[in-house]
């Protein structure tokens, strides 16, 4: 993913109105962020915790998507799935994403939902940059290129649910 400034970030989201975005707390450490390593950029908000963002690239431009996650404390044996990058969490480290979808359907209070690592670092487990715990990666034939394909194309699939 290439590097995004703070202004591209605010004006790439399509599923919030242009006062909810410029509200938006965006990461201060843009400059320190591993963009070669992200497919996509995402964070939590620190003034709310069910509140999470997410911008990438997609069909030539750029989309921010606001989503927001279901709120449930799981015990530590309760583990999750993500559905991009295929990684097991303990406890509440899964949460399903939902997201206003973008235009009138959004309007009208349609969404669409996805479940994702609540730290949003996909990509960094995907390819083995963050550590996760034993067993919380399958042991897969494909390559990490391939694994790196396949988050994206999940990532692309959630995305065209937005849009549509």
């Amino acid at each position: 993913m290439n590097p995004l400034t703070e202004a591209e970030i605010r004006a790439s989201f399509v599923n919030c109105t242009q006062g909810e975005a410029k509200r938006i707390s965006v990461p201060h450490d843009l400059d320190e962020r591993p963009w070669a390593d992200l497919d996509f950029l995402g964070w939590r908000d620190p003034g709310a915790p069910d509140r999470h963002y997410l911008v990438t690239e997609h069909g030539g431009r750029v989309i921010g998507v606001a989503l927001r996650s279901s709120a449930q404390q799981r015990g530590f044996l309760h583990r999750g799935l993500c559905s991009v990058c295929l990684t097991s969490h303990p406890g509440s480290g899964v949460a399903l994403m939902a997201a206003r979808k973008a235009g009138a359907a959004g309007r009208q209070g349609n969404s669409v939902g996805v479940y994702m690592c609540t730290d949003l670092a996909c990509s960094l487990y995907v390819r083995g940059k963050k550590a996760v715990a034993p067993g919380a990666r399958i042991t897969e034939s494909l390559t990490v290129e391939e694994q790196v394909d396949r988050t994206r194309d999940k990532l692309a699939g959630f995305l065209e649910k937005l849009l549509a």
